[in-house]
């Protein structure tokens, strides 16, 4: 089989084995990691039990990436704000079967995600953590990376669940690479970005950051 067609067939396996909650996220095949990798946006997230990368860049917002450490299926969140108390946001995702509006919010990302983990097979005790963002990209920004950091800590303590490595805080926004199966993350840290384009990034899913690698600085957690 030469390259395109299996790229092509790895990437038509993945959209056919993907759960329906995430038809809608963009998947597209990284030929330098050979794998399948689904972007998600600010305010979604992603589970998978099969071979598939989550990817996404973050500024202020946390990214928390949760797997079964036995069954090796897992997934990522993007959230922009720690929590709200508005039930109407639950209502909405049970609704349309989309979670877009509710988990922009750190309470019900870090329970959508987790639920879902649980019904597709998950144990709460094999349940693993690792987390990134909460950057203070601008110097004039508020501390809310500072309080999306606090929540996600507090919350994953609360649930008992193993925050293994992190990487958070400082002011440089991040990509972030996810493997559920293997359980390995990976982070680039990009250099400063114009201030209205981390702004609408984090809060227009359509809007895309565009940046400039730091050169070498590429971590694996």
């Amino acid at each position: 089989m030469n390259n395109s067609r299996h790229q092509h067939s790895q990437l038509s396996h993945c959209l056919k084995n993907c759960l329906s909650e995430f038809e809608h996220v963009n998947h597209y095949w990284d030929n330098n990691r050979k794998i399948v990798i689904a972007k998600i946006l600010p305010g979604e997230f992603y589970m998978t039990r099969d071979n598939v990368a989550i990817a996404t860049t973050l500024g202020s917002c946390i990214s928390a990436c949760i797997w079964d450490s036995k069954l090796g299926i897992g997934g990522m969140n993007h959230f922009m704000l720690p929590m709200t108390n508005k039930a109407e946001h639950e209502v909405d995702w049970a609704r349309r079967g989309v979670a877009s509006d509710a988990t922009r919010y750190g309470n019900f990302a870090m329970e959508h995600l987790i639920n879902l983990i649980l019904k597709y097979g998950g144990q709460r005790r094999y349940l693993k953590a690792k987390v990134f963002g909460g950057s203070k990209v601008f110097k004039q920004m508020s501390n809310i990376g500072d309080k999306n950091i606090e929540f996600v800590q507090d919350y994953l303590k609360m649930e008992n669940i193993t925050l293994v490595d992190a990487d958070i805080g400082s002011v440089y926004p991040r990509k972030v690479i996810f493997e559920p199966f293997s359980g390995r993350a990976f982070v680039k840290k990009l250099e400063s970005l114009h201030n209205d384009t981390i702004s609408r990034r984090e809060s227009d899913y359509s809007d895309q950051i565009v940046h400039k690698t730091v050169e070498g600085d590429v971590e694996l957690f």
